[in-house]
């Protein structure tokens, strides 16, 4: 009995052993995870809430006119004609990041979000290089909009999930967009609506299949310029604040 009892401690103690050996080698983290880690930057505010430092128009030198601050919130007036022509670009440029905002619209307005925007002579709008997070009164917008033109889309691209939950026009959502070496999310209202990644095959398919065939540097560069669109509409910006990976 005391033989068998001895074996059995000699199996278990080896078992004990190789469990601790397993643990040891699923909880070890390589060292570039955690480097990784900690270059994370700080959360950076993008408006101050006062002026319109930081922005400039886009492809374009001088005062902007056609945006204003009104308690508190970067106001666009949609003095703009059409979808071009009056866009807001931060000066500086972003690769990989979490871009956070505040927005608004009235009744009937249209407006967006964009990355990774070029400015070049050549390029017209902003949305001739730059991926679009769409703002749009789905409701309201007196024409039928087909879904890729809705509110929280990857504009002409990738629709939202079921998770999309809007306020009233008037009222202020919270959106986000991660951009994080080609791996994108869009949430809205603290959920997250859409996820996917750029530049594969499948995202190739959709840009030269869909709105972007004509459009040969649509969301091709992989650093570039935050924009605010002018469609011609008011439209309300606040607390927008971003966060370099």
């Amino acid at each position: 009995m005391k033989q068998q009892l001895k074996k059995l401690g000699l199996v278990m103690a080896a078992a004990a052993l190789v469990c601790v050996q397993t643990s040891a080698v699923s909880v070890k983290v390589p060292p570039h995870v955690k480097k990784a880690a900690v270059k994370k930057g700080p959360w950076v505010n993008l408006f101050d809430g006062k002026t319109l430092n930081g922005w400039h128009s886009f492809n374009k030198k001088g005062e902007v006119k056609n945006w204003t601050i009104v308690d508190g919130a970067l106001v666009c007036l949609g003095a703009a004609e059409g979808d071009t022509g009056g866009d807001i670009v931060t000066d500086k440029a972003y690769t990989n990041f979490e871009l956070e905002w505040e927005w608004k619209i009235d009744k009937g307005s249209n407006s967006g979000v964009l990355y990774h925007v070029i400015e070049d002579p050549k390029y017209h709008a902003t949305y001739n290089t730059g991926p679009e997070y769409q703002i749009i009164d789905d409701e309201g917008w007196p024409d039928k909009l087909e879904e890729w033109q809705k509110t929280g889309c990857d504009y002409a691209m990738h629709l939202p999930n079921t998770l999309k939950k809007l306020e009233p026009v008037g009222k202020w959502n919270i959106s986000k967009i991660v951009f994080n070496n080609g791996h994108v999310e869009h949430w809205l209202n603290g959920s997250k609506i859409i996820a996917f990644e750029a530049w594969t095959d499948e995202w190739n398919k959709k840009k030269t299949e869909g709105k972007w065939k004509d459009y040969p540097d649509y969301g091709t560069a992989k650093t570039g310029l935050i924009a605010l669109q002018d469609h011609g509409h008011k439209a309300y910006f606040r607390n927008i604040r971003i966060k370099e990976l």
